[in-house]
């Protein structure tokens, strides 16, 4: 089973930061009052030291209020400025590979709440051409990342590996041939960048045309011949939106390989 990582963290933070209010407000108080009335508080002969000013506290209460601070201050950056996830598949080659580690931009779409994901101070919409993280539809938790097609109101036709936005073509221009792939530069207006075509593949798989509903976004991934998008399972709903993908910070791809920081940089 799949562990809600922002849910844990949400609560933890809440646990925390309530046993640490209730303490200071109420329970502090009653505690000093208990150890003062039982003489254990009292100072020996003049000159020496207290035994102690103040009763012990709490195991519990002192774990609360050395994590509080720092599990809100996760709680803050995670949710609503920058979040890092790693790269598990390929199929956004050649934009990002397996083992990439990346940070997204939590506000750029709007300030949402931890969680639920609801907007609740507006900053900006996905763009065409962002690489977006969301929250897969068809479980609404597992995170996925694609790149932005088609936008509310788009239609979008796939035929024979060629992209069609309201009617017009998507141009790409060759690059090269690294077999089984074919390396092409695709133009989608305000953004340029690299895709990967299966050689030898037909085109008949993912083919359609959809019509984007508002609210929603139509996704695919670079790696056009291997990826499971929007041809598959639809468009993302604007709730499901987690944030947009700026740069890599470091390429890391199993245990049994050491971090590289060759890649870092921004994503196109």
């Amino acid at each position: 089973m799949d562990i809600d990582f922002p849910l844990v963290l949400v609560v933890l933070t809440f646990a925390t930061g309530l046993i640490w209010l209730a303490d200071k407000l109420f329970l502090r108080e009653r505690r000093l009052a208990a150890y003062r009335a039982s003489g254990t508080g009292d100072a020996v002969d003049e000159g020496s030291p207290a035994e102690s000013e103040e009763p012990k506290e709490p195991y519990l209460v002192d774990l609360s209020r050395s994590f509080f601070p720092v599990l809100a201050i996760v709680l803050v950056l995670r949710s609503f400025l920058v979040e890092p996830f790693q790269i598990p598949s390929g199929s956004m080659l050649p934009t990002l590979e397996v083992g990439d580690f990346i940070l997204v931009n939590k506000y750029a779409y709007g300030f949402r709440l931890p969680v639920a994901g609801t907007k609740v101070i507006p900053v900006g919409d996905p763009q065409r051409g962002d690489v977006m993280v969301f929250r897969y539809p068809e479980d609404g938790q597992t995170n996925y990342i694609k790149r932005v097609i088609g936008l509310p109101g788009d239609h979008i036709r796939y035929r024979d590996k060629q992209l069609f936005i309201n009617g017009d073509r998507v141009e790409t221009r060759f690059i090269a041939r690294l077999p089984p792939m074919e390396l092409r530069r695709e133009d989608l207006g305000e953004v340029e960048h690299d895709i990967f075509l299966t050689m030898g593949r037909p085109g008949g798989s993912g083919e359609g045309e959809w019509l984007v509903p508002e609210g929603h976004y139509f996704v695919m991934g670079d790696n056009r011949d291997n990826s499971n998008d929007s041809r598959y399972w639809g468009t993302v709903p604007d709730e499901l939106v987690v944030g947009k993908a700026f740069a890599i910070w470091m390429h890391w791809k199993s245990l049994t390989s050491l971090p590289s920081f060759d890649r870092v940089g921004g994503i196109e």
